[in-house]
């Protein structure tokens, strides 16, 4: 019982946030290399096709104990779309960020659980009732962690610790024409997030081997930008030449902890535990990029980024305990039923074996 309960719930929340801790380094490291002059295209192709290489064993040997059902079209044809999806949002996203910031990424990244929600919900995989206190805790959970994300992102107020020179926020970049057209291509890339989430999760019920579906995710999203690539580049090789310097690095780190094991670890998650779970993370990379400047950059702590963590916190534990109770509830009935159905059988069984008798004391009494 303990690892069971340790499996399906303490792994999916460590796992989680050990990947939105890498993404914001993967960010940083993405926007490094740009810097330098790398084509954000070709670094889609390389890391997601590094991706597919690393789990190609994975399509000739099973990780489960149990048989899987054949690739029929059904499971291959949402995988491809399951690739367009993957391939905008990747571009999207890192032209967002090449031009404006990872911070800006961050903070964006907190309307995903919203557009989750909704989807999950327009799909049926999410259940809303205002009568149910663990769909309430859901809703609310979700506004609170945006919110309080948001706080972080816009509001600063007094420095708690002064570690350096006051740095420039986002707020005061707004008027960027880069950054607004940063934020609008970022924002595309964080509704594309939901629908990865929802059709990931449809892909995992009917074919649950994550190894396999992300390595054919990862050569999809490989080979739509590799022809995206071809239209904006043209027939410039020069770009397809990578120096061994931070544009590797970024390439190497982002295919292996990017899109191998973090793509790997969110299918897994969705699998066990839904796409609005994993959504809920999302709000807490703004606070883990804040925390990791001020511990490894020594940038400095605002009271704005420690009311608004606290705000992520609270919305963040209210949706978990609204899924728990919910959890609960489905578990009650499940063992209610299971005690109907025991019952009914005692009923049938006692109710067969009286029959012979009766019939047994009226051929006596006929007799």
């Amino acid at each position: 019982m303990a690892v069971k309960y340790f499996q399906r719930e303490v792994l999916p929340v460590t796992a989680l946030v050990i990947m939105e801790c890498a993404n914001v380094g993967l960010n940083t490291l993405f926007k490094a290399a740009t810097l330098k002059g790398m084509s954000y295209h070709v670094f889609i192709v390389y890391s997601y096709g590094l991706a597919a290489l690393l789990l190609l064993p994975s399509l000739f040997c099973s990780f489960r104990s149990r048989t899987l059902p054949p690739m029929n079209f059904s499971i291959l044809y949402k995988i491809v779309l399951l690739g367009i999806i993957g391939c905008c949002s990747n571009i999207m996203g890192y032209t967002g960020i090449n031009y404006s910031s990872p911070t800006l990424a961050s903070a964006i990244s907190n309307l995903t659980p919203a557009f989750t929600f909704l989807l999950a919900v327009l799909f049926r995989m999410e259940s809303v009732s205002f009568k149910r206190t663990s769909s309430v805790a859901k809703m609310l959970g979700t506004v609170v962690s945006i919110g309080g994300a948001f706080i972080v992102t816009l509001y600063n107020g007094p420095v708690v610790i002064a570690s350096s020179p006051p740095s420039v926020s986002i707020r005061s970049q707004s008027t960027n024409p880069n950054w607004i057209l940063g934020a609008a291509f970022l924002s595309v890339e964080y509704f594309c997030v939901p629908l990865w989430y929802i059709v990931q999760t449809q892909i995992m019920r009917e074919y649950p081997a994550e190894f396999t579906v992300v390595c054919f995710y990862s050569l999809g999203v490989s080979f739509w930008t590799f022809l995206v690539t071809l239209f904006t580049e043209g027939s410039d090789l020069g770009v397809w030449k990578i120096k061994p310097n931070i544009a590797l690095v970024s390439i190497v780190c982002s295919g292996l902890f990017g899109s191998c094991i973090n793509n790997t670890i969110h299918t897994w998650a969705l699998r066990i535990k839904g796409p609005l779970f994993v959504a809920m993370f999302k709000p807490l990379s703004i606070a883990i990029a804040v925390a990791m400047g001020v511990i490894f950059l020594r940038d400095s702590l605002y009271i704005g980024s420690l009311i608004g963590a606290t705000v992520i916190t609270m919305g963040f534990y209210t949706v978990m305990w609204g899924k728990a109770k919910e959890v609960a509830l489905v578990e009650d009935d499940k063992k209610a039923n299971h005690e109907q159905a025991n019952e009914a059988d005692l009923d049938s069984t006692s109710g067969s074996q009286k029959a012979p008798l009766l019939e047994s004391y009226k051929n006596d009494e006929h007799v």
